[in-house]
């Protein structure tokens, strides 16, 4: 009796407990639809005290100070990383921090990016008036444009929402991408501005894929002084397989007496060599090396070395100098252990 009404009392608690409403993927779809919602209703409300804030980065003589409290500061510790990778230097502050030392890193010459949903964050608030006797300026992002945070900046921009995409209005949500996504304008338009180019984005980002394929040039990859294979058009064919063996790059090049490449021999040209019959007693380099080879020159980008190879189905390229004498050599696998492909 005891058992039954035990399993009645569990069945029953089951079913008080059922989810309700939306399927996990309808309201993970709501969610989305909510924040682009409020980003293209961002987008048009856009006016000149963006193009205002813009002006005043542009003009900066110090560092971009991003600072803001809980999620706000989360959102702020990306924006000031975007700025920095992209050509305007930027770093993020604790407002609670600041209030006990680090306001010490912010001097007049600085912009301070403030963020704050509600405009009232008290440990912002707090720090704003020693900020603003720096003689630093200041740009709010809130989503209260009435807000005492929005009243005391120089510039404030509008980020806010009619409604959070968390069923319960709480959660910072579409609140906290609003606010990223307009810490994302600012930070692009202000690259455009400034003609920042890839090249710029690559000397920030070293260690990144962009950063090697705009970096490494020929001369940083290839093969150099010894390590080159290189035979003249009289030797014999076996020299050049010695000398393909010896220098592990699968080809070697065919040079003048000043070391100009006439032709090259590869793994490919050998086989083809013994299709057609050809023995390698009594051949001579000149006799089976393809002429006119693929040559680069060393302060050509790595990538644009792959380029070539790729376009003409090559695995090796001749490095040349100006003059057209030999000064390098390599292969796919150098690019490959450079990381450029």
């Amino acid at each position: 009796m005891e058992t039954s009404q035990l399993h009645r009392h569990h069945g029953s608690t089951t079913e008080n407990h059922s989810p309700a409403g939306p399927s996990p993927l309808g309201l993970a779809r709501e969610v989305l639809l909510i924040e682009s919602r409020e980003l293209e209703s961002l987008a048009n409300r856009l006016d000149q005290r963006f193009v205002d804030a813009v002006r005043l980065i542009l003009q900066c003589r110090g560092r971009v100070v991003v600072s803001g409290m809980g999620k706000s500061g989360h959102i702020g510790r990306k924006i000031a990383s975007t700025f920095a990778s992209t050509g305007s230097p930027a770093f993020f502050v604790h407002p609670g921090e600041a209030s006990h030392g680090d306001l010490g890193m912010i001097t007049g010459d600085d912009l301070v990016i403030a963020l704050s949903n509600s405009g009232e964050s008290e440990e912002l608030l707090a720090i704003l008036p020693v900020i603003k006797r720096l003689g630093a300026t200041v740009i709010s992002i809130t989503g209260h444009p009435g807000s005492t945070l929005a009243r005391e900046s120089d510039i404030h921009l509008d980020a806010h929402v009619s409604q959070e995409a968390c069923p319960l209005g709480l959660a910072p949500t579409a609140s906290s991408t609003a606010m990223l996504a307009l810490g994302d304008a600012l930070a692009v338009t202000v690259l455009d501005q400034r003609g920042f180019s890839a090249e710029d984005f690559a000397r920030s980002h070293p260690g990144g894929s962009l950063g090697r394929r705009l970096l490494i040039h020929v001369a940083d990859v290839m093969r150099k002084g010894e390590a080159i294979p290189a035979v003249k058009l009289d030797d014999p064919l076996s020299d050049g397989l010695l000398e393909m063996t010896r220098k592990g790059l699968g080809m070697t090049a065919i040079v003048d007496e000043n070391g100009k490449p006439l032709g090259i021999f590869t793994d490919g040209d050998l086989r083809r060599t013994f299709e057609k019959g050809i023995g390698i007693s009594g051949t001579l380099m000149r006799d089976i090396m393809s002429p006119k080879p693929s040559t680069i020159t060393p302060e050509r980008l790595a990538v644009e070395a792959v380029e070539i190879m790729e376009h003409r189905k090559i695995n090796g390229l001749l490095v040349v100098d100006q003059q057209g004498i030999m000064v390098g050599a390599l292969n796919m696998l150098d690019l490959l252990t450079a990381k450029v492909i």
